[in-house]
């Protein structure tokens, strides 16, 4: 999991600005997160493929909803779909009510997946406390989720979105 920490500052020549610091650990994480959904037969997750789980996981929904709650076009959430389809993580459905319009679900391989992605989550937060301590893993959680609500309080679009890089 956490394979390694700074045990101490940085010096002036190699530290880098906190933004910089985000996105790296944000990559490391993604980087171990892939490694393990594919030690666990996932090896065929796209990058974006986590946002739309997110996105379907609690009700199915159109191509339009999607594209527009990840912030991207049609086209482009189309792309992503249709390789969730073929790799038999999402579903087209009939909608209830229009025969004209597809909903969007997930399959039972992709909840599967899911269960996979919330189990490294968990124990790469539990590693990360028993490495650097409880209270400072938990110091870490408040400040990145003060961020969100900070951007989100300051954003005029509403609360900002889990969407593709």
């Amino acid at each position: 999991m956490v394979k390694h920490m700074a045990t101490r500052n940085p010096s002036p020549a190699n530290a880098h600005d906190f933004g910089v610091l985000l996105n790296l650990a944000f990559g490391a994480f993604k980087a171990e997160l892939h490694g393990a959904l594919s030690r666990a037969g996932f090896d065929d997750i796209g990058a974006s493929f986590g946002y739309v789980f997110r996105l379907l996981a609690d009700e199915p929904r159109n191509l339009r909803e999607v594209a527009e709650s990840l912030g991207m076009s049609a086209p482009g959430a189309l792309k992503i779909v249709n390789d969730m389809v073929a790799k038999c993580y999402v579903e087209r459905m009939e909608h209830a009510e229009d025969a004209r319009q597809k909903m969007l679900g997930l399959t039972p391989r992709a909840r599967k997946a899911m269960r996979a992605a919330h189990a490294f989550h968990e124990q790469f937060e539990a590693e990360l406390a028993r490495r650097i301590g409880v209270r400072e893993t938990q110091a870490a959680r408040r400040l990145l989720e003060a961020i969100v609500v900070a951007a989100d309080e300051r954003s005029s679009d509403g609360p900002i979105r889990l969407r593709p890089l």
